[in-house]
């Protein structure tokens, strides 16, 4: 394992309390959703809404049985981590399926990669405005970082990043923001490439093995060990798969996170 991990202090099934020091590190990246936010579950019902109509009207047309997206097992192999539209491309290829590109002028209603996008981008936005919860212990890690010199930064593929952070009041905390209209201006590939980190530590002016990743997606933590991240953190509920991708230490949410001005 990597410096920063405590091992001896347990929190659960294979997770590990983790401290991070100022003598260590220089700054942290955090995933959005699944990490720094509750939004996982509003993205996978959003999701779940497009592809289950998409794939009914495929079953009526075609005479064929109805497999509906599942939340839990496609969601997280799928989608999770990855671009909108990688998102869509990498799951209907999973059922034998193809859709034409499209265009950003496309209706939602369109049967293209860019109208499911279209259509699932303004469900997740019709939930945002409902407002959102910061994840469990996100605020104070963050704050503690900024009063220990730790830099922050977000690089998320949503390109409703912006709005997430504020409204789980979590904008004023963030450093450095890298998100899917960057990623889409700079022509960033998506995970498992560690691009989009990798200009996160650019725009913070640290060296990745100076950094400590946080990530809940398989894809994600597979891009920072790749991305040559000094510790990787995955977060969740799935130890042994993320610790397969690559994670040095796995936590259940980020309230298992000391932040130390020395070893």
């Amino acid at each position: 394992m990597g410096s920063g991990v405590q091992s001896g202090r347990e929190k659960g099934p294979g997770q590990t309390a983790v401290v991070i020091s100022r003598r260590d590190f220089d700054a942290t990246i955090f995933d959005l959703d699944g990490v720094l936010t509750d939004t996982a579950r509003v993205h996978a019902a959003a999701w779940k809404e497009v592809f289950d109509d998409f794939l009914q009207g495929c079953a009526e047309r075609g005479g064929a049985g109805f497999q509906p997206f599942d939340i839990r097992s496609d969601y997280l192999a799928y989608v999770d981590g990855r671009s909108r539209h990688d998102g869509i491309r990498t799951f209907l290829a999973s059922r034998g399926m193809q859709l034409p590109e499209g265009s950003e002028q496309d209706p939602e209603d369109a049967k293209t990669v860019r109208g499911l996008g279209q259509r699932k981008t303004r469900l997740f936005r019709q939930a945002l405005r409902q407002g959102i919860d910061p994840a469990p212990g996100a605020h104070d890690l963050l704050a503690k970082l900024r009063q220990f010199g730790i830099n922050v930064a977000v690089a998320s593929s949503s390109k409703n990043c912006a709005a997430v952070l504020r409204a789980a009041r979590l904008d004023q905390l963030i450093g450095v923001r890298v998100d899917g209209i960057d990623a889409e201006r700079l022509g960033l590939p998506g995970k498992p490439d560690p691009a989009l980190f990798l200009e996160a530590t650019r725009r913070l002016g640290v060296e990745p093995a100076r950094a400590v990743l946080f990530e809940d997606a398989l894809a994600g933590v597979a891009a920072g060990r790749q991305g040559g991240f000094g510790l990787v953190i995955g977060v969740g509920h799935r130890p042994d798969e993320l610790r397969r991708q690559g994670a040095d230490a796995v936590i259940d949410d980020l309230s298992q996170v000391q932040v130390v001005d020395c070893p």
